[in-house]
């Protein structure tokens, strides 16, 4: 599937408080931790608990959480389908589209019960 301007907009505008719980659910359901969604959520974002809950608290949608973020440089690694989509090929103009993706992605992997050393991704 292509992402298109709309898509993109709709998804930078949703509240990130308001999908963190579904994050949540999603990996304590298949047994993980929030302990380790925050860490993964951290290796992406360089987020660390206060500032993830403060972020939370503040309601920020996901275009400002990724605008505050430092995207940890080997996200680039993060490859596969997501959604429907194809992270790779996610054209550079829907970049918050993209880092939602990756997000979900890790969340999806870290449910899926993949290991950790293998989810947060090192350059070969």
């Amino acid at each position: 599937m292509e992402v298109t301007a709309k898509k993109n907009e709709q998804v930078a505008n949703m509240v990130f408080g308001s999908i963190y719980p579904h994050y949540v659910n999603k990996v304590e359901k298949k047994g993980r931790t929030i302990e380790e969604l925050h860490q993964v959520i951290e290796w992406l974002t360089g987020f660390d608990d206060s500032k993830l809950q403060s972020l939370i608290d503040e309601k920020v949608t996901f275009r400002t959480f990724f605008e505050q973020a430092t995207i940890h440089p080997n996200a680039h690694l993060i490859k596969g389908v997501i959604c429907g989509y194809r992270i790779e090929n996610i054209a550079d103009e829907f970049e918050i589209y993209r880092k939602c993706r990756y997000l979900d992605k890790l969340v999806d992997e870290l449910a899926k019960g993949r290991k950790m050393e293998k989810i947060l991704r090192e350059e070969k």
